[in-house]
């Protein structure tokens, strides 16, 4: 309501995690409901599936030497990070390794865990990474583009007949489920992404859920970040929280470089390339790419991307890494 009431940009987003992060600061407990939260993406899922049309899928190929950019995004992110985190900020190898690597939060902490990282630092640092990019991209949004991103993101509820309402909300949950059972990485998401994508590929779905359902996503996805600051005490905020915004700000420099040559190779919009890659969560970035209007096929097939060379090739770098000096 503070976020509406000063016209500041995605106040469903944004202001749940602000005050998420204020009321944890102060030495509030405060806890998620994983449940409730993976629900929520769901809904996301099904707006990112329902977007998609044969003449977008016919555009994939022409997205192939801007994914190829990806991979050589995380180098230099991880050339880039690791040393800061490592030399500067003293922490260990698995932490500065893991916490440097801009890809999916649990399993960068799974990962980082098992190699005797510190998991209490890399959940700080990867949220505080997150934390910054998701409030510095609505401000250049903002004020460089001048896109307003304090409107609803698509039509109200009202619009929508009983029967689509309750295909999307199948495709949801039973996507969300199915991807879970197989062992699906960030099912909640891809799940219903998927399954909503060959619905409005068969023209069964022809709309994104409606704004009411994605505000109420936004809401609860926004809290979550600033949820993970719970517990934090003053040595924390002195070194971990400093330390992630310094990395933070590595990060968005690099993704700047990025989008902008992405830009002048003619490969993307600006405002495409800057959602792309800025390596916010997967959630937040697919919210800002809906109600900016952005192509969100395009934003979205980007960040899969990123999290799935992260997941899979993070852990073999590693391990060469500490062979390497051994």
């Amino acid at each position: 309501m503070v976020f509406r009431a000063l016209s500041l940009p995605l106040p469903f987003l944004l202001g749940p995690l602000f005050a998420s992060l204020f009321a944890a600061l102060l030495g509030v407990k405060l806890a998620t409901w994983t449940t409730l939260t993976d629900a929520m993406r769901t809904v996301l899922g099904v707006a990112v599936g329902a977007s998609l049309s044969p003449a977008l899928i016919g555009q994939l190929p022409s997205m192939a030497l801007s994914l190829v950019l990806a991979p050589l995004f995380l180098i230099v992110s991880g050339v880039a990070g690791y040393p800061y985190l490592r030399r500067i900020c003293g922490f260990d190898a698995p932490t500065a390794f893991y916490a440097a690597m801009p890809g999916g939060l649990q399993d960068m902490l799974a990962f980082g865990e098992e190699a005797g990282g510190n998991a209490r630092a890399l959940s700080l640092l990867h949220a505080t990474r997150v934390l910054l990019i998701v409030t510095i991209v609505p401000a250049i949004l903002t004020l460089a583009y001048g896109i307003d991103l304090t409107g609803a993101p698509g039509a109200p509820v009202t619009a929508y007949g009983w029967a689509e309402l309750l295909i999307m909300a199948v495709a949801g949950l039973a996507g969300w489920q199915i991807a879970k059972r197989v062992g699906l990485f960030g099912a909640s998401i891809l799940g219903p992404m998927i399954l909503a994508g060959a619905l409005a590929l068969g023209g069964i779905i022809e709309n994104r859920p409606p704004a009411e359902a994605i505000q109420v996503a936004q809401f609860f996805i926004g809290m979550v970040v600033g949820v993970k600051y719970s517990g934090i005490t003053m040595a924390e905020v002195r070194r971990i929280l400093i330390a992630g915004l310094g990395h933070g700000l590595i990060l968005a420099a690099i993704a700047a470089v990025f989008a902008e040559a992405v830009y002048l190779m003619g490969l993307a919009s600006s405002l495409d390339a800057i959602l792309a890659f800025s390596p916010g969560g997967q959630a937040e970035m697919t919210v800002m790419a809906i109600v900016a209007g952005a192509d969100v096929t395009y934003v979205v097939m980007h960040h899969l991307a990123r999290i799935v060379i992260v997941i899979t090739c993070a852990p073999l770098v590693f391990r060469w890494l500490r062979l390497g000096q051994g």
